[in-house]
């Protein structure tokens, strides 16, 4: 449960009541995620923003909200919910006009009821209702983007889907496909794809076996039989982010020179290095395409390095250069890595 919360936001946990696989219940991660950081970075500069600050993409992740199943913070206490449902994601992309001048009007309302409220409120309360606000705001500036959805092509999405286990490889299909036009449109120039959660049980039947993963994951590693189905497991995930990357590869840039992969990275990660020991230690991150400028075709040991410093080098490289801690500040070290351009 701390490798999902702590993978993205690098800080520890509040306490809370949900129950992990250790000994104390904890609450929702105290800090934002790095993905939301990058976002609201270039949010701030005319030049580099876009409809959406952040874009969050599920397959399968469950709809009950506990630290389980979230991996992105927008701040201390503020889990956000992947949308795991491909038409869901589809409507939001590229909901009608008409849709979009109703919510407008929705919200010139709300605004005025929260200004109206605020007065008489105490402090604290105060306090939370200016979250509600910022919501408000965050809307009000994806309706004011003009975006033409009709300067890329708009993904046609196979009908009749339904959210199941089975589902699970025509699900993740759909969402990459959504993904990269939403970065082809530049709707958003940040997104996650999470696949299920901490935890997780799909049982990957077009593998050719029933057994759950997660099950798996907890067999010794000296049963040869579950490390043979892991590393299917395993494979069929790469697979997926393979998919990810020839589609970038085979887009072009929009308005630039190469392909959409030339200017993108995908990081590929998980949230424990080991899952029949819970271990943190060796958590692999995986880097592919050219946006960052990262070299590839090699792996680096980083010496069990703290990977705060790593999601302070994925700032950096955003631009982000003013960023000198993120997370838990103890364990930033000497700021960003270096060597890995």
């Amino acid at each position: 449960m701390r490798g999902i919360g702590c993978l993205l936001t690098g800080i520890e946990l509040f306490p809370g009541n949900i129950q992990g696989g250790g000994e104390t219940p904890a609450g929702w991660a105290s800090g934002r995620s790095i993905d939301q950081e990058i976002g609201e970075f270039l949010q701030a500069d005319p030049a580099t923003a876009t409809r959406f600050s952040s874009l969050e993409f599920g397959v399968l992740v469950p709809n009950r909200a506990d630290t389980w199943t979230r991996m992105v913070y927008a701040g201390p206490n503020r889990p956000v919910t992947p949308i795991d449902d491909p038409y869901q994601m589809f409507d939001r992309l590229y909901g009608q006009t008409k849709d979009r001048e109703s919510l407008q009007s929705v919200l010139d309302d709300v605004r005025a009821d929260l200004a109206t409220l605020a007065a008489k409120l105490p402090a604290e309360d105060r306090r939370l209702l200016e979250e509600h606000t910022e919501l408000v705001r965050k809307f009000e500036r994806e309706l004011a983007s003009h975006h033409e959805v009709a300067s890329h092509p708009v993904p046609v999405l196979e009908e009749g889907v339904v959210e199941q286990n089975d589902q699970m490889p025509t699900i993740s299909r759909m969402q990459i496909d959504l993904l990269v036009a939403s970065l082809q449109a530049d709707f958003t120039r940040v997104a996650t794809l999470q696949f299920t959660n901490s935890v997780g049980q799909p049982s990957m039947k077009w593998l050719g076996f029933q057994d759950k993963q997660h099950d798996l994951s907890h067999k010794p590693n000296s049963d040869a039989d579950a490390q043979e189905k892991l590393t299917k497991i395993n494979a069929w995930y790469a697979g997926e982010i393979a998919h990810l990357a020839r589609k970038l590869a085979d887009t072009p840039e929009p308005g630039g020179d190469g392909s959409m992969l030339d200017h993108t990275t995908i990081l590929w990660t998980n949230e424990l290095g080991e899952g029949n020991s819970h271990s943190h230690n060796d958590i692999p991150w995986c880097f592919v395409g050219g946006g960052l400028g990262f070299r590839g075709g090699r792996m680096i040991d980083a010496g069990g390095l703290p990977h705060n410093r790593l999601l302070l080098t994925l700032a950096h490289a955003m631009g982000h250069t003013q960023l000198g801690r993120f997370g838990n500040p103890d364990f930033c070290g000497d700021g960003p890595l270096t060597g890995l351009s």
